[in-house]
């Protein structure tokens, strides 16, 4: 099986690099990258030291429901080139570890489907995952802090 990362949509991170509301209905926050630890959700690459860099409220989800998380991501302050969707892991996912977690058509996490998975075994985890006729995609999200990084679908 072949999956896909995909990046946030052009249409709605444009909005947002515009001064555009973010979740919570407030503009993005900017700020300027010391280079550490500042992934951009769109061209799905860190945002380097001294670029500018946007701090907004996200929620992934197309409507608000109980397993609607929001929270916390980062963009590129100015327009960057959409990640192109691929099977290679992102650039951006250089941590030890992510949750890994399925959703189904409905949009409410799959019980049973959340890992903390070594990075280099997303792909493998995905796949796996994907396997099951209940799981509709996947969010890949922060060990730590549990912020969302990205979706992956099937190809």
């Amino acid at each position: 099986m072949s999956i896909q990362f995909k990046a946030l949509p052009t249409e709605a991170v444009r909005a947002l690099q515009r001064g555009g509301p973010d979740a919570y209905g407030h503009t993005p926050e900017r700020r300027i990258s010391d280079g550490d630890g500042v992934p951009c959700r769109h061209c799905m690459k860190n945002v380097a030291a001294g670029e500018g860099y946007l701090i907004l409220a996200y929620r992934p989800f197309p409507e608000l429901q109980p397993y609607a998380e929001t929270g916390p991501i980062f963009l590129h302050a100015d327009e960057c080139e959409c990640a192109a969707e691929a099977d290679a892991l992102p650039e951006m996912l250089e941590g030890s570890d992510y949750i890994v977690r399925g959703y189904g058509k409905d949009d409410r996490i799959v019980y049973g489907s959340g890992a903390v998975i070594p990075t280099d075994g997303i792909a493998a985890r995905a796949e796996t995952l994907f396997e099951r006729d209940d799981i509709a995609y996947i969010h890949v999200r922060s060990a730590r802090n549990n912020c969302y990084q990205c979706r992956i679908e099937r190809a």
